[in-house]
């Protein structure tokens, strides 16, 4: 009986276990998604070794044509770029564990991002 555990409890230490998606990993695969739509192209164009994400379920079927109430939403190709390395910075910090860090650097993404069109 003994044997059996031991055996039981070696096995459940040698199973490789799922790996964990963090919530800040899929923040930014969806703000990089996003950074590659067809609005954010119109914006920015289109980067190199990037490409045109289109078919998303969620997506909206046509563009505003109005204008963002808040003028601090409005998408300009700088701060495109800006979001773009504020990703590269979450993604280290979600490598390093930093989640807090993380977390911020993505609220401050979103907002350089503003109303794509």
């Amino acid at each position: 009986m003994r044997f059996v555990a031991t055996l039981t409890t070696l096995v459940l230490a040698l199973t490789p276990l799922p790996a964990l998606a963090s919530s800040c990993a899929e923040q930014i695969g969806t703000i990089e998604r996003r950074l590659d739509s067809a609005g954010a192209v119109e914006i920015a164009g289109l980067k190199a070794g990037h490409s045109l994400q289109t078919g998303s379920p969620r997506g909206v079927q046509g563009a505003r044509l109005d204008a963002p109430s808040d003028p601090d939403l409005i998408s300009t190709a700088d701060r495109v770029a800006v979001a773009r390395t504020l990703i590269i910075r979450a993604s280290d910090e979600d490598q390093r564990g930093d989640q807090r860090a993380c977390e911020n650097t993505m609220t401050e993404a979103k907002g350089m991002i503003g109303a794509l069109p």
